[in-house]
């Protein structure tokens, strides 16, 4: 029986020990934002943001249809690179009001060497430094309380302004390169420290 008591005990521990590390999971702020992790409870504001029309035009197309499709997409791709590595996708909101405006996240991507810094707006938040605001705060972040020493950042050829912003933030232009899977050529910048 003691030996049946242990690993009762075990599996105990392992469950606090993954709720301990979901607790640890930071919320961030700034001036005008919270940048806290995405989690289900995000998701009609995801379906939004990925059906906005930059993001369809600049990041493609996720078929994110219903708010079910949304929660299927942050249980699948985002909720498991959090629990991972203790870093991922972050819902930007906004502390006047509350609003959930953006996106920004650090992600474990396939084909791009050094952990991709990644944002986007909802188009109502553009042009009014949210952006800069949040990816700046995360680039931090990422340098600092997580101990990355190589941020990359990859966007569309098309898109000026995310190219403008990743320089803005200290990344500088390496190469073209096609991601795994895909067809489109696109730019990667990279920050090493």
């Amino acid at each position: 029986m003691f030996p049946k008591l242990n690993i009762k005990l075990q599996c105990q521990l392992a469950a606090n020990h993954k709720k301990l590390k979901a607790n640890r999971l930071k919320t961030f702020e700034t001036e005008r934002l919270s940048i806290k992790p995405t989690t289900i409870e995000d998701a009609e504001f995801i379906r939004k943001l990925f059906n906005s029309p930059k993001w369809i035009e600049f990041i493609g197309d996720r078929n994110l249809n219903t708010v079910r499709d949304a929660e299927n997409y942050i249980e699948a791709k985002m909720t498991p690179q959090i629990k991972r590595l203790g870093y991922g996708n972050y819902t930007l909101i906004r502390k006047s009001d509350g609003e959930k405006i953006g996106s920004c996240g650090l992600y474990d991507r396939e084909g791009v060497e050094g952990i991709d810094i990644g944002f986007a707006l909802l188009p109502d938040f553009e042009r009014m430094g949210y952006a800069y605001e949040s990816v700046n705060h995360l680039k931090e972040m990422a340098l600092g309380e997580f101990k990355l020493s190589q941020i990359s950042g990859i966007t569309s050829k098309k898109n000026k302004a995310s190219q403008d912003l990743l320089m803005k933030i200290g990344l500088k232009f390496e190469k073209n390169i096609v991601l795994p899977n895909q067809t489109e050529e696109i730019l990667l910048y990279t920050l090493i420290q």
